[in-house]
């Protein structure tokens, strides 16, 4: 193995991340037409209905029993960087925000002292399918930032800069690449503080092309995801699609894709270097802290749930927009 790569990986699901991340989940659905109510024109006989995570027909239903996606539930302790690529997603909270993004937009949470969300799948068309593709990144909070209040923002896509080079293009949702510099993070972010050197680059490499990925600190991680393509060179050593690869950030890595375009994800920091303790949906630094985080929620709902359904959904004519928790609302 080049010294330049330092292991690689069969991408599972969740995708295997590395401190400062805790998670990455990568959804490629390929939903049917839409019935009018916004789920599936398709029976759902057969599927597990509320854990349906077999892939059957091509797509999921994932906890939904209507509507595919994840009905409420709560967070603590880290942050949710929710991409969707393709496809559309809506979100509600306990703080009385929603949203409905998609189509290149990324959503930046942060669940601090704790909230409960919803992220369900609308399938909006009826005349034609309705693919959805979207990653889910946690990003972990240091000890400082566990019990920040929650917040969220939208990074709409029209806001995301795209840089166009000669082998290919570089989506920057975090971090800065050839000085092209991404929209904030959430303000009580590990990545909010530029010395931590949190990237998360989504590349597409053409056929044929060569892109590379700049010098980073001495001490940051940094993998490459390699979802979408036939095969990938990576500092001379031939890799094939589904794997994950952990690169030495310190040095210029040339990706050079084969006579097919090439899809990876990018995610890069600085390690926060603290205790994880986690379970499910709470990431603390102590099992005591885990503890008192499923107490709290028991007692409180961390504020409970103004929404008439679990799996509360937006008008199927609403554009994309976001409601945030002090009444603002944003159309797109």
């Amino acid at each position: 193995m080049k010294s330049d790569i330092k292991q690689i990986f069969k991408l599972d699901f969740p995708w295997q991340t590395q401190d400062p991340f805790l998670f990455c989940v990568y959804h490629l659905d390929h939903y049917p037409k839409g019935n009018g109510e916004l789920g599936p024109v398709d029976s759902l006989e057969g599927r597990n209905l509320g854990n349906d995570f077999i892939v059957k027909d091509g797509w999921r239903m994932y906890h939904g029993t209507a509507i595919p996606g994840f009905p409420a539930h709560p967070h603590r302790g880290f942050e949710t960087i929710t991409i969707a690529n393709k496809g559309f997603c809506d979100h509600s909270d306990s703080l009385g925000a929603a949203g409905r993004f998609g189509e290149g937009d990324v959503q930046w949470m942060t669940a601090g002292s704790g909230v409960q969300h919803s992220e369900m799948f609308p399938l909006l068309h009826t005349e034609k399918e309705n693919t959805l593709e979207l990653f889910q990144i946690w990003l972990n909070l240091p000890k400082k930032n566990k019990f920040v209040d929650p917040h969220f923002k939208m990074l709409w896509h029209e806001d995301i800069p795209i840089l166009n080079l000669e082998g290919g293009t570089i989506k920057i949702v975090s971090g800065n690449f050839n000085n092209q510099i991404a929209p904030d993070s959430a303000p009580d972010s590990w990545a909010a503080e530029s010395e931590n050197e949190v990237a998360v680059w989504l590349i597409k490499i053409n056929a044929n092309g060569t892109i590379k990925l700049p010098k980073a600190g001495n001490d940051t991680v940094r993998t490459i995801y390699f979802y979408e393509g036939d095969s990938l060179n990576i500092s001379g050593e031939l890799i094939h699609p589904n794997h994950g690869i952990e690169v030495d950030a310190s040095k210029e890595i040339e990706l050079k894709a084969s006579t097919s375009e090439v899809k990876i994800l990018v995610l890069q920091g600085k390690p926060i270097n603290e205790p994880v303790a986690k379970y499910g949906p709470f990431v603390m630094n102590t099992d005591k802290e885990l503890q008192d985080a499923m107490e709290e929620f028991r007692l409180t709902q961390f504020g409970g749930w103004p929404w008439r359904n679990p799996d509360h959904v937006h008008e199927a004519n609403r554009g994309r927009f976001a409601k945030y928790p002090d009444g603002t609302i944003v159309e797109k």
